[in-house]
This record gives C-alpha cells, sequence and structure tokens, in this order.
C-alpha cells in the first residue's frame, strides 16, 4: 500500500494546516478536500483503492473535530452518512468499487429521499483489477439512482471535486457520487491548502415521514421530485466549469474523462478536447456544440463506453454527421486501464506526439512477481493444517476476499471458488447440500463482521454440514491494517472494548466451536481432524495476530530460525509443502533468510529430522 504517513505528528500537523502547498496522494488529497468541505461525518468500510483515505482521517479526525468510523460493511457506513446528512451534518461516505454493490440497497433510497446537509459518496474503481475480484463500471450507479456524479483527472482535481460536491448536494439535496480510480488513488499532486473550516457535528433531526418514510405511496411522489432535481443537475453539469473545452480551431476532437484526460493532454498534439469531469448528466448541449462542425471525435474513458453511448444518443438525436470512433467501433478496448502507451498507439486516429514511448521497458526479460503470503502469515500455517487433516480423500474450498485468497496458490491450493464479502460460507452451504464432498469455508475475521454471519446464521437454520475456518489474524491485513470490531476501537477519541468471535458463533447456533493457534501445527492439525470428521456444522477459529503487527510490537517479536546443514536430509518438505517467502533452495542446500523468518516456527514443525532450529 503507498505509505500514507510520512514524519508522523508533523505530517499530520501540516496535513491539517491552513495554508502552504503540499504533495499528496490522490486519497489524501481527498482526506484534505473532506476536512476543507467542514464535514462532520465520515464512515468507510476499508478497500484499496481507497483505504488510504480511512488512514488518514484515522489520525486526524479528531484533531479536526470530525466523527470518522470503520463500519462493519460499506452497507452500514452509507447509513450512518446518511443520517447524519439527514440530520443537517455534512457527511462523506466511501469504499472500493465493489463495496458500492454492499451499499446499494441503501444508496438507491436514499437518492429518492435526498438529505438536508451535503453527502458525498466516493467509489474508487480499479481498472485492470490491481487488487479486486472483479473490475466493474459504477458510473452506472448515477444513472441507475439519478445522482449527480463528478471524475477527477488529478489529485489536486479530486479535492477540488469533494468541495464541489457538497455545493452540488445541498443546492440539489441530494447525495453526489464522486468516482476515482486507482491511478488517481494513488498518484500525487501538489495541492494548494485552503482553509478549513470547525465542521458541524450536531444537529436536530426534524420529522417529515411523508419524505424519509418509504412507503409505496410517499415513494411515488419522491420519484417526481427525483426526476426534477435531475433537470436541474443538468443545468448546472452545463454551467460547471469541470466540463470544459482545451483549444478552439480542430475538426478533430477528443471527449475525455478522469486520467484519460491527463494522458490526452500529455501525449496528443492540435486536437481539441472537451474534458468532462462532471460526466452525469451529461452536459448534452456542451457536448452537442463540441461534436458540430467536427469530422471524427474520439472517445477516450475506461472501462465501459459510458460517455461514449451518450455521446452517440446526442449526435443521432440532433442529426449530427461527425464520425465517433471509441469502444464501439473497436479503436479501443473495454478491458483494463488507460495508459500513455495505449495513446500513442492510436496514432491512425489522433495526432500524437514524436518520441519514444513513456513506459519503454528494459531489454532485461524480469521475472513474474505473484502476491504471496508473508512469512510467517498464520493462514500459510492453517492452510496446511487443513491440507493434512483432509488427506488424500480431498474437500470442496470455499474462500473469501483477503489475504488468505492466496491460498489459491500451489502448494495449498486451498481456493476454488470466491465470489464476494461473505460468500464462503453461504456457498459452503450450498456445495453441502449438491455434493456428498467435504467442503470447507475459509474466512477472515474482519470479512465474518463484514458479511459472514447472515450466511453463518442460514446455515445452521437450515442445517448445513460443512467446516469454517475463520482466520482471525487481528487486524484487517490486506487493506493496510485498519482495525475492526474484534480488535476493539482506539482512534478518533473513543475507545470500545473487543467483540469475541467464538460467543458470536456460539451464539449463532453452533455447538461445535473450537479456537486455535496455527502456529501450533500439532493441536491445528488435530482439531481439523475432528472437525472435519464431525457429520454436523463445525467452526474453527485460527487465531494469531498478522506477522506485519508482529514485526512493529516488540514484545511480540520471536526469534529467527536457521537450517542446520548437518541434519538435513534435502527432503525440501519445508520449501515444497509450505513455500515460505524466508525459505529457499540453494543449489542443494536449504537456507533461511534471517531478515524475512519471523521465528513462527512452523517450518520447524513441518522438518521431518528436526533439522529447522532457533538461532539463539
Amino acid at each position: 500500500m503507498p505509505g500514507w504517513r510520512r514524519v508522523g505528528s508533523e505530517w499530520l500537523e501540516r496535513l491539517l494546516a491552513d495554508r502552504g502547498k503540499l504533495l499528496l496522494l490522490g486519497n489524501e488529497a481527498i482526506a484534505r478536500g473532506v476536512i476543507e468541505a467542514g464535514v462532520g461525518l465520515a464512515a468507510t468500510y476499508p478497500g484499496t483503492p481507497s483505504s488510504e483515505v480511512g488512514k488518514v482521517l484515522e489520525e486526524i479526525s479528531a484533531q479536526a473535530g470530525m466523527y470518522f468510523e470503520y463500519s462493519v460493511n460499506e452497507k452500514v457506513a452509507l447509513e450512518v452518512a446518511g443520517a447524519a446528512a439527514i440530520s443537517g451534518v455534512r457527511s462523506f461516505a466511501f469504499m472500493k468499487h465493489v463495496g458500492m454493490n454492499v451499499a446499494s440497497d441503501a444508496l438507491m433510497t436514499l437518492a429518492a429521499t435526498g438529505v438536508r446537509a451535503g453527502m458525498v459518496v466516493m467509489t474508487a474503481d480499479d481498472p485492470s483489477c490491481h487488487s479486486s475480484q472483479s473490475e466493474q463500471d459504477n458510473r452506472y450507479f448515477s444513472k441507475l439512482g439519478l445522482l449527480p456524479m463528478l471524475e477527477p483527472s488529478t489529485p489536486a482535481e479530486a479535492r477540488d471535486m469533494v468541495l464541489e460536491g457538497y455545493r452540488l448536494s445541498e443546492l440539489l439535496s441530494v447525495p453526489v457520487i464522486l468516482r476515482t480510480t486507482t491511478r488517481i488513488n494513488h498518484a500525487r499532486g501538489v495541492i494548494d491548502l485552503h482553509k478549513a473550516p470547525r465542521p458541524t457535528t450536531k444537529a436536530t433531526f426534524v420529522k417529515d415521514p411523508q419524505r424519509f418514510v418509504t412507503v409505496p405511496a410517499n415513494a411515488r411522489t419522491l420519484r417526481i421530485e427525483q426526476l426534477k432535481r435531475m433537470e436541474h443537475a443538468l443545468k448546472l453539469s452545463e454551467a460547471s466549469t469541470h466540463n470544459c473545452v482545451f483549444g478552439t480551431s480542430s475538426r478533430i476532437g477528443i471527449i475525455a474523462s478522469g486520467v484519460a484526460f491527463t494522458y490526452a493532454r500529455e501525449w496528443v498534439k492540435d486536437v481539441d478536447i472537451l474534458k468532462l469531469g462532471f460526466t452525469h448528466p451529461l452536459p448534452e448541449e456542451k457536448v452537442k456544440k463540441f461534436l458540430s462542425g467536427k469530422d471524427r471525435v474520439v472517445i477516450l474513458e475506461e472501462l465501459e463506453p459510458y460517455m461514449e453511448d451518450e455521446v452517440r444518443r446526442i449526435a443521432q438525436q440532433y442529426g449530427l454527421n461527425v464520425n465517433i470512433l471509441g469502444k464501439r467501433t473497436g479503436h479501443l478496448p473495454r478491458a483494463f486501464e488507460y495508459s500513455p502507451d495505449l495513446i500513442l498507439s492510436l496514432k491512425d486516429i489522433l495526432p500524437v506526439k514524436e518520441g519514444s514511448s513513456p513506459t519503454t521497458q528494459p531489454d532485461v526479460p524480469l521475472p513474474p512477481r505473484p502476491p504471496v503470503l508473508c512469512a510467517g502469515c498464520p493462514h500459510r500455517a492453517t492452510f496446511y493444517a487443513t491440507k493434512s487433516a483432509v488427506g488424500s480423500k480431498g474437500a470442496i474450498y470455499s474462500t473469501d476476499i483477503g489475504c488468505y485468497t492466496l491460498g489459491v496458490q500451489p502448494p495449498m491450493q486451498c481456493a476454488d471458488l470466491t465470489l464476494c464479502m461473505g460468500s464462503s460460507v453461504g456457498a459452503a452451504g450450498g456445495f453441502s447440500q449438491v455434493t456428498d464432498q467435504k467442503v470447507v469455508a475459509f474466512i477472515g475475521d474482519s470479512t465474518f463482521f463484514h458479511a459472514g454471519i447472515p450466511p453463518l446464521i442460514n446455515a445452521v437454520y437450515n442445517d448445513h454440514n460443512f467446516v469454517l475456518v475463520i482466520m482471525d489474524n487481528r487486524t484487517t491485513a490486506m487493506t493496510g491494517h485498519q482495525p475492526n470490531p474484534g480488535v476493539g476501537r482506539e482512534y478518533g477519541g473513543i475507545e470500545t472494548p473487543s467483540i469475541q468471535l467464538e460467543p458470536i458463533v456460539k451464539a449463532c447456533g453452533v455447538k461445535n466451536v473450537k479456537t486455535v493457534d496455527p502456529y501450533d501445527l500439532e493441536a491445528t492439525i488435530e482439531v481439523m481432524k475432528e472437525a472435519i470428521n464431525c457429520d454436523e456444522l463445525s467452526v474453527i477459529i485460527a487465531e494469531h495476530p498478522c506477522p506485519l503487527l508482529t514485526r512493529k510490537e516488540v514484545s511480540l517479536r520471536r526469534l529467527p530460525y536457521m537450517v542446520n546443514q548437518d541434519k538435513c536430509i534435502r527432503c525440501y518438505a519445508c520449501v515444497s509443502k509450505l513455500s515460505c517467502p524466508a525459505i529457499s533452495k540453494d543449489v542443494k542446500d536449504v537456507k533461511i533468510d534471517i531478515t524475512m523468518c519471523i521465528g513462527c516456527g512452523v517450518c520447524a514443525q513441518v522438518c521431518p529430522k528436526d533439522a529447522i532450529e532457533v538461532i539463539e
């Protein structure tokens, strides 16, 4: 994860300053925009590429006078933020693109009721699936919900659009979507700081059941109000400075949004560019005027032909004879993110700048470097114990979203299906009903709180038979070590105790529940065997802190291990069965990199000859 913290309190003080310039990550710029907008409440469930926004707000919310929370999931985050905005407090809800799927139930109704104070909802899309299970284009949520949408093209513009989002939200009395992409969230840019007001964090809710209680009779009235708001939003889009033209005379044009606009400005010459930042509703008159007099217009946008279809509709509706090129014509791809190289490849339809590729690669062939579980990760030990307990009879492995999804890789190969947060539990129930195979489901502690409890209750209620392994590494690891209910809260001036997993599982009705330390392989394998051989739903909680947390906490550190070459018989079990990145094969000898080893001792338990020993 890109670094969000620089030099401790000094950096945070600078981030809260009233004036000056800072070189900020896009997500840091967004967090700064939230502060400058006087937001009183912000809520999220962490998800890359949005995670750094939360890490900043976690650190500075108390000092900024804002209430901030990590909610148990995105739907709850949106509901918390929505209630604040309905009460009269500016709010901010943010999430990664697939998190919007979870939040959309509440979002669609909130779009109908509207809000009383400004509310911005950020969706961080992830073209090319850098850290996601799917590549979806969340711009369509703005159409689905009749919600205004802004799309920044730089970190500085991201901050500015946060401020603009609150202005629009309060003009229209509706949430505004801020849609970013990975390259905006994780790029850096210079930000001119504005004075930040002290936020309003308390208000009085004024009852209005006809507006906020969406029974069908009220919902029909609200639908008409939604359509009227979009008419007003269209006028605001036409007048927005975020929708502007660069150049005035070329017969070739580009219509672009987001980071694609930035690439076009840098690598295309002698064309007119209509930059669209307020992209829903699309400024119809401005697009029509831009198309007039053009021979050819190229649409540059990542993922789906969202703008292209609207531009084609406008051209057809007004009888404009212009050649529109984009995804529909096969000139641009629908899959994956754009790059300067892609823009330069369009030389047959656009006048691109001369010169070498901006991302020229060296001739030296580089080996692939897929993500792996960290050295000493307790999940590796859990997978090893599971595979040992299952043995040759095999099992279906239903897995979930988190570090442990990497269990799909050899030698573990403990992943057969991944759908979404919490799906491992629900899918395991389905597998158990339609097959006679043994089913083992894996889910993380944070993911269990997010979406694992309802399907577990469903499994008890419907008498499903499988083994659920809750992999509790005491943090939300993959997105940057955010807290979750299982570790309690200690930020923003609020402290709450941890919520224990075992009592929750038992309260769901599960009778067979045990907690193990995966570093103790023998005990973990034994418990796994009992659960696999048990003819009823069983839950195992594999609890051990993430090794990256261990490195931070001196009290948790252990001595590293080494291989005693005199005892080693070169069976390579430690290499082939564990695949720990700290262990490598050097010609014939097995060696352990002591700079990576955290002293978990799992490899020593795997070794049949006790050849792996602690360095005293």
